[in-house]
């Protein structure tokens, strides 16, 4: 059984990190792995990415959602989809859980439109486990200012103030507290590979 794995967390968490030590121990059992993010995975989402992600571009919150919702039905209906039905395991780097806590919980965007925005980009899909990465913003941002570099560099979302970070970090909390049968809660402050070691014992527990 394929399996469909989204990652989650505020800017600096160690997302990457553990997607790619993930993929490499789902790989050493012989399993066929995928590894995307959101937004990107297709040329549109690619495309999307540049404008989402640039911080020299002002986005009203709705435009936001709506350009992440774009690239996010793309990328479900030409690549994840086939990928699963392809026997793939796929690996995200966010998904619509990002959207729910970004554009809604943080940017204020109504939640009827948030939802009925991800439903359509969905199409049906839903993971089989989302991995929450948490760590205070005051931490996290500080690891992803010394990743990322001078601040113009930064990704735009990285620049938001501290306030709005507190609002994503909430908002993530608060789905996994809705959800605790499909969410796994690590805190990002531990070991690399103390992470990557919890992970794997869920993911194992999914496969066997």
């Amino acid at each position: 059984m394929s399996l469909f794995i989204t990652f989650e967390g505020g800017e600096g968490t160690g997302k990457s990190t553990q997607i790619e030590l993930l993929r490499l121990s789902l790989e050493g059992l012989g399993r066929k792995v995928l590894q995307h993010r959101e937004p990107g995975g297709s040329p549109l989402g690619e495309y999307l990415r540049a404008w989402l992600m640039d911080n020299t571009r002002s986005l009203e919150p709705a435009s936001e959602l709506l350009l992440f919702t774009a690239a996010r039905a793309e990328l479900v209906r030409t690549v994840l989809k086939p990928k699963l039905n392809a026997g793939f395991d796929i690996l995200l780097d966010r998904y619509a859980d990002s959207t729910t806590v970004y554009q809604g919980f943080a940017r204020n965007v109504p939640m009827r439109y948030v939802n009925s925005a991800n439903n359509l980009a969905k199409d049906g899909l839903t993971p089989d486990l989302t991995i929450l990465l948490d760590a205070p913003p005051e931490i996290s941002l500080q690891r992803a200012s010394q990743r990322d570099g001078a601040k113009a560099n930064q990704p735009r979302f990285e620049n938001a103030d501290i306030a709005f970070h507190h609002k994503v970090r909430s908002g993530f909390l608060k789905l996994a507290s809705r959800s605790p049968e499909t969410w796994l809660v690590i805190n990002a402050e531990l070991g690399i590979q103390e992470i990557h070691s919890t992970i794997l014992a869920k993911v194992r527990n999914l496969i066997f």
